[in-house]
């Protein structure tokens, strides 16, 4: 695909911002267009907080996403605000972590994280956005893992560098998790 245009959302402190940077940085590095808006909700740790990324090989004339190739929902009130913003055949990247829903969209292609529990048996809850960033980049292929683990050694600089490999281990499950789960819909769709 030429343009990935991805919602990433859920509550502040999720980092779901650092997902998007991340995807916005790693973009760069591989010399594609890029543009990553951030939105906050009234509170920065606990609110609601999102942004939109887009990933492309040309131009792009506008960071607004009307309707997005991925939804990533980090918690419920992200699900129910932006799945309608899915395309028909998009993909749902959602962290049952946090919510049980069996009311998704049928059109769509659900990609089931458990981010949360995968974070804690890494043995560090904060990992959870670098298990479902795994999960995004496995189902989109917006970016590669390369030029992500490049851009962790230039954000995770000075005392956060020992942080790396934590991360790196948290985004290799989330991958897999996404591969699995990505040809499992795939193969069983109508689409």
């Amino acid at each position: 695909m030429a343009m990935h245009k991805l919602i990433i959302s859920g509550f502040g402190g999720q980092g779901v911002m650092m997902m998007g940077q991340m995807i916005a940085y790693a973009g760069m590095m591989e010399d594609k267009h890029v543009t990553w808006l951030p939105a906050y909700g009234p509170e920065m740790r606990g609110g609601t907080a999102n942004c939109s990324v887009i990933v492309s090989d040309k131009p792009i004339s506008s960071p607004i996403i009307s309707k997005a190739n991925a939804v990533v929902a980090m918690n419920y009130p992200s699900l129910l605000k932006f799945e309608p913003l899915v395309i028909p055949g998009g993909l749902l990247f959602a962290n049952t972590s946090l919510f049980e829903e069996t009311h998704f969209r049928k059109d769509l292609v659900i990609v089931s994280v458990k981010a949360n529990d995968i974070a804690v048996e890494i043995k560090n809850d904060k990992v959870s956005n670098m298990v479902m960033l795994g999960a995004v980049l496995s189902g989109t292929s917006v970016v590669s893992r390369e030029s992500l683990y490049k851009v962790m050694e230039k954000v995770f600089v000075g005392a956060k560098a020992k942080l790396i490999p934590l991360n790196k281990l948290a985004l290799e499950a989330g991958f897999e998790i996404g591969r699995v789960a990505c040809a499992e819909n795939f193969n069983n769709s109508d689409f």
